[in-house]
């Protein structure tokens, strides 16, 4: 790499830099995704990493991995110019990395999963003696409790993220990288991620927070850094910054924190659940008894701790998972009637009822398409999209340019494969694709899940403008703002059931009882 000069101006701080990253600059094709960044973070400091979706962040942090190699600029550890060819070198100069979408067999333990690739001795079983010594050294120093031989797939998705820390900490990482953390975390779990991050902050870990949740950033760093279209805008220190500031830097225009809407007018039911009784895989019924309507102009919030049956409640509905009783009617046709098989998403778009599902990555896309096929996925038989026995490649590209447009994605090209998008874009290209079919009742999951502070402003705007022109709405969001802020009714979830219903005005403390399972007097005060 060539060096840059002259040197980033850190943040006035007395302690040694841990990271200097000067001039570095990176392009994919027609695509600069790094622009002459410049970034000093200090020892033992929490630095937030944040920027719009497709602002060249998660590149940043991969070239510091050595996943990418920058075309121009120097990187410099402990004042010290590195070559990071690669993750094994920046391993062994003590950089670790916790990605978005966790790097863990699922089959595996938890020592397995550590160990993995650091086995640490010609025999196995000597090997796994002194990583089991390590790893409870590991977890007992940094307050990680895990128990080392339960298997990854069967923990909570906050046990799996630790596990993660934990293979960077027994790796000898002094530096740790975390990418979205918490996009999969329940608040709780977050909560916990945060007390992790500020103990291994205390023990002298540097830490680079990616995250769009500015309130996180505020909450949990020293300081913050700000991209923009590939370069670094601002650097702040925390305290002396806010949400508007930061989100200001990051879309180039004010952006609004709140939901605008008005009050709701809503009609005639359009999506009617009576008795709903589904069970997963194991026979476990995840869903239980439930009966619930979604009006015509109103947006209905499902809240709840992850895990508690919303997740199966939308794939029963949207016809991916089968139902065992119960009756659902959409527009006042019953669904599934007289013994007949309920109906497949096929048939269920056709019907006016769209879904956006919690999980772009597997039932969402399918990355190895474009954008372009992505775009139209589903709805391909639509005869717009037809020319005689063959798809209509250009009336299907004019399509998803139009979406592009619309949905502000980045980069704009619907030729690109959507595994090469960000995955705030990613989200963006499935919500394009639901919406812009004009449903008459859409299924919505994790709306904003990794998506940034302007997208997430347009997403809610669009949400409330298809409540305002009479569709009917099921949102689940583990984001209790979000719920609060969209929903003109509430219905929380535990164990399988509707524990409770409440209103828009209903306050936080009292949907946390009920998601707790606290139905009696304490919930209703």
């Amino acid at each position: 790499m060539t060096p840059a000069d002259p040197s980033p101006v850190p943040i006035a701080d007395a302690r040694p830099l841990a990271i200097e990253l000067v001039g570095i600059s990176k392009r994919f094709g027609a695509v600069q995704a790094n622009r002459d960044i410049r970034l000093a973070v200090s020892q033992g400091t929490i630095h937030g990493i944040v920027g719009e979706n497709g602002a060249g962040k998660s590149t940043l942090m991969s070239i510091l991995y050595g996943f990418y190699q920058a075309d121009e600029g120097e990187i410099r550890i402990a004042n010290k110019p590195v070559r990071i060819a690669d993750s094994n070198a920046a391993i062994g100069l003590g950089i670790g990395m916790v990605h978005q979408h966790f790097m863990l067999v699922p089959n595996f333990t938890v020592l397995e999963n550590v160990m993995l690739g650091a086995e640490g001795a010609s025999l196995l079983g000597s090997g796994i003696r002194r990583a089991r010594a390590e790893l409870k050294r590991l977890a007992d120093e940094h307050g990680l409790a895990i128990d080392p031989d339960a298997v990854v797939e069967d923990l909570p998705v906050g046990l799996q993220q630790r596990v993660e820390i934990l293979k960077a900490l027994y790796r000898g990482a002094r530096i740790l990288i975390l990418d979205e953390p918490t996009g999969v975390l329940t608040p709780a779990e977050a909560d916990q991620l945060f007390a992790v991050l500020r103990q291994l902050r205390a023990e002298g870990v540097t830490v680079i927070l990616i995250t769009h949740k500015l309130r996180e950033i505020l909450s949990v760093t020293d300081n913050v850094s700000v991209m923009r279209r590939g370069e670094i805008v601002a650097t702040r220190p925390t305290a002396g910054t806010s949400a508007a500031e930061l989100a200001e830097l990051m879309v180039g225009r004010r952006v609004l924190l709140r939901v605008e809407k008005g009050a709701g007018a809503p009609g005639a039911p359009l999506l009617s659940v009576r008795d709903l009784t589904v069970r997963d895989e194991r026979g476990v019924a995840m869903v239980d008894g439930v009966s619930f309507d979604v009006r015509a102009g109103e947006i209905v919030g499902i809240a709840g701790v992850a895990g508690n049956g919303q997740s199966e409640l939308l794939e029963a509905l949207s016809g991916l998972r089968p139902i065992e009783r119960g009756e659902v009617w959409l527009r006042g046709e019953a669904l599934g009637a007289g013994g007949a098989a309920y109906p497949d998403p096929a048939v269920l778009r056709d019907l006016g009822l769209a879904h956006v599902p919690e999980d772009r990555h597997h039932v969402g896309l399918v990355l190895p398409f474009t954008e372009a096929e992505n775009a139209v996925l589903g709805y391909h038989r639509d005869p717009r999209f037809q020319r005689g026995p063959f798809l209509d490649r250009g009336a299907i590209r004019q399509e998803a340019q139009a979406k592009i447009t619309a949905y502000d994605i980045r980069p704009p090209s619907a030729d690109l494969k959507t595994a090469n998008f960000s995955g705030g874009n990613q989200q963006k290209i499935v919500l394009a694709r639901e919406m812009e079919r004009d449903p008459a009742v859409l299924l919505i999951g994790q709306p904003t899940r990794g998506v940034d502070v302007g997208a997430i402003e347009f997403i809610h705007r669009r949400i409330v403008e298809m409540r305002d022109s009479g569709k009917a709405i099921l949102l689940v969001s583990v984001e209790l703002d979000e719920i609060r802020s969209l929903a003109d009714r509430i219905l929380v979830m535990f164990a399988g059931r509707v524990v409770g219903e409440r209103g828009a005005e209903a306050g936080e403390g009292e949907l946390g009882l009920l998601m707790a399972g606290e139905t009696g007097r304490e919930a209703a005060e």
